[in-house]
């Protein structure tokens, strides 16, 4: 058996992904499940700028739950989406997906609140595997002799030219200058090839 412990009011958000789509199925969906209010962006899953979204989530207040009409509408990514909800937790606000394969996340429930932490399960194992990619990447590169970072501008013709420019007495400032490249820059190599 489920309980709902809903003490304040529902607060939809509904995302499209460009100016050509209509969110009118999802403000449809979000009016019948009873939201008294919608927040609704026009914008692409990997946009970080989301300013309806950032305002539903300063709009909410404790006991309130935050609906989507379906789980992708929320989050760019399965770790984005455990951070945003974990982020409602900590509030005290609730979250549910009202339709898709997975609208049985309702955190105001304890079978909802048991599904979503299997999510969050999936989203810390994907963290760990993204990290190991990333490693195990720069190992076999770092193994290969190649590191990563941009190219450097300054190869041996220059820190050549550089030296002697120097040596004649010309300022580092001047010489960076005339290189079209930074002071910092040219320092660090006339200071490795020292």
């Amino acid at each position: 058996m489920t309980t709902n412990t809903i003490t304040g009011q529902l607060i939809g958000y509904a995302r499209v992904s460009t100016d050509d789509q209509e969110a009118q199925l999802q403000r449809n969906a979000l009016t019948a499940a009873g939201c008294a209010r919608i927040f609704e962006d026009k914008a692409s899953g990997k946009n970080t700028n989301r300013p309806e979204l950032t305002a539903a989530l300063d709009y909410a207040r404790p006991g309130d739950v935050l609906c989507v009409w379906k789980l992708d509408r929320l989050g760019r990514s399965l770790i984005d989406l455990v951070s945003i909800v974990d982020g409602l937790r900590e509030r005290g606000i609730g979250f549910r997906v009202l339709d898709g394969a997975l609208s049985a996340v309702d955190t105001t429930s304890a079978d909802g609140r048991l599904f979503f932490q299997i999510i969050a399960a999936m989203a810390e194992f994907e963290r760990s595997l993204i990290k190991e990619r990333t490693r195990a990447g720069l190992d076999a590169a770092k193994a290969q002799g190649r590191t990563g970072g941009r190219p450097s501008v300054v190869d041996e013709d220059v820190l050549t030219v550089a030296r002697a420019r120097q040596a004649k007495g010309e300022s580092v400032s001047a010489i960076a200058k005339a290189l079209g490249i930074s002071r910092a820059t040219l320092y660090r190599h006339l200071g490795e090839s020292a």
